[in-house]
């Protein structure tokens, strides 16, 4: 099987690479092989390689400055997507999607199901949302859409290697304590994407993160007690939690964006706790 992946120079990307099945030809494309948001050059990429599956780990990331970016984000976010799903569509190839939690707006009392209405808080999750909705709407029958949450791996930049820079030089960090989701490694994306990418009966909108959930604080903690526990970080360094509103950003987050990942039981790959996988990257840090 022949698939071509986009966004291989980021974190799920990455992992992809490292993980890909030994049957699987990989055809790995970041962005300066293949610029998603021209449509010409998708169009010529695709045709070119004629894949029979594409994963698009590609997108516009930065939160924040998609709010003085939007056009930008959309160009990537929602453009870019549907570039890739008419380009799909005329070779007859699958199209897995990765998306996001932000596409919801934090208010639901428990774990967001992929039917669940979605309802941005920011351009971020808005580009996202709708770059979902052109991957469903062209490929209805031959398209995945997967939303995940809290990326973090062993290499780029994420929100675990902050801490750990944070933590080192300062000896404390202050996190926000009223944010709750679920982080997730992106070796475990990665191996969700590969069990979808193989099965052709599977098509819609999924969720997958690692399993429990935590609050910003509580994942800071955690990468606190993790990292003294090997030797990276002080036992004394200490996590101080705030209030959302004591650190203005300018992007909106929602404040519950648990993903309810239990449609894809039936693959029985079930996810491990985010705590044991925030060990085993941690583990891959200090080997580095």
């Amino acid at each position: 099987m022949k698939i071509l992946m986009t966004g291989a120079g980021g974190q799920v990307g990455r992992a992809l690479v490292a993980s890909a099945p030994g049957r699987i030809n990989l055809v790995r494309c970041s962005h300066a092989d293949l610029n998603i948001a021209d449509l010409d050059s998708v169009l010529r990429c695709i045709r070119e390689h004629a894949p029979d599956a594409i994963i698009n780990a590609a997108a516009y990331t930065a939160v924040d400055r998609a709010e003085s970016e939007p056009d930008w984000a959309r160009r990537v976010n929602t453009d870019g997507p549907r570039y890739l799903a008419l380009a799909a569509g005329e070779v007859g190839a699958r199209l897995v999607h990765l998306s996001t939690d932000f596409v919801f707006d934090g208010t639901s009392p428990v774990p967001y199901r992929p039917e669940a209405p979605t309802n941005p808080l920011n351009v971020y999750g808005l580009t996202k949302r709708d770059g979902e909705e052109a991957v469903l709407g062209i490929l209805p029958e031959s398209s995945i859409v997967l939303r995940t949450a809290w990326v973090y791996a062993a290499e780029g930049h994420n929100f675990v290697r902050t801490m750990l820079r944070l933590m080192r030089a300062n000896g404390s960090v202050r996190v926000v304590r009223d944010q709750v989701g679920t982080p997730t490694a992106a070796r475990s994306i990665a191996e969700i994407i590969w069990k979808l990418t193989e099965n052709p009966a599977i098509r819609g909108t999924y969720h997958w993160t690692d399993s429990g959930i935590a609050s910003w604080y509580d994942f800071a903690v955690a990468v606190g007690e993790e990292a003294s526990h090997l030797g990276m970080v002080s036992p004394r360094v200490t996590v101080h939690p705030i209030a959302t509103d004591e650190y203005p950003t300018p992007a909106r987050r929602p404040a519950y964006s648990v993903l309810d990942t239990r449609s894809l039981d039936s693959l029985g790959l079930l996810p491990e706790h985010w705590r044991k996988r925030l060990r085993s990257i941690l583990g891959d840090i200090k080997n580095a």
